[in-house]
């Protein structure tokens, strides 16, 4: 089974997750654990920091 490449570095996405409150979800049981609403949040604000930044 191939791995995809993340468009997100790591750091980035746990700097998301802190935001949102959800880091120590991702901490103690992973990325798996995340709501699909909370998922959903995070690439909402990577888009919205992407489109401040160009």
């Amino acid at each position: 089974m191939s791995r995809r490449k993340s468009i997100m570095s790591e750091r980035l996405k746990e700097e998301f997750a802190k935001e949102l409150g959800v880091y120590d979800t991702v901490k103690d049981h992973g990325w798996g654990s995340v709501s699909s609403r909370d998922c959903g949040n995070l690439v909402r604000m990577a888009i919205e920091k992407a489109s401040r930044n160009s």
